[in-house]
């Protein structure tokens, strides 16, 4: 199983800039998709979630700025980032707990990370 993610790159404050995650592999079923980011001198965070149920979270931080969605035929996970400021800046990860053919269990992969800057 291997998760791909796209769509980093620079912007300028006030922007918006699409990421995607696609899943690609042996895979009977995935569960909770998410995105979190990591910026320089900080701890990984969660920035956004949503469950197989289409049931979404989101750090407060981005709250009403950010939207994550899935399509699971396409076992891809989407994050809309609009109203982009500097302190967005960090390396973005995805996250699928993914149920593998031949196993009934989950496991949590990540995706290598996609850089977003947001500068002037």
């Amino acid at each position: 199983v291997q998760l791909q993610a796209s769509g980093g790159g620079l912007v300028q404050p006030g922007g918006s800039l699409g990421l995607s995650c696609a899943a690609s592999g042996s895979i009977w079923s995935i569960n909770a998709m998410g995105w979190y980011r990591q910026a320089p001198g900080k701890e990984r965070e969660l920035v956004a979630g949503i469950t197989s149920g289409g049931t979404t979270n989101y750090a407060d931080s981005v709250k009403g700025r950010f939207t994550t969605s899935r399509d699971n035929a396409k076992k891809t996970v989407y994050l809309q980032m609009n109203s982009l400021n500097p302190d967005d800046t960090a390396v973005y990860y995805c996250k699928m707990n993914i149920r593998a053919i031949v196993v009934n269990y989950g496991t949590d992969y990540w995706g290598k990370g996609t850089l977003v800057t947001v500068s002037s």
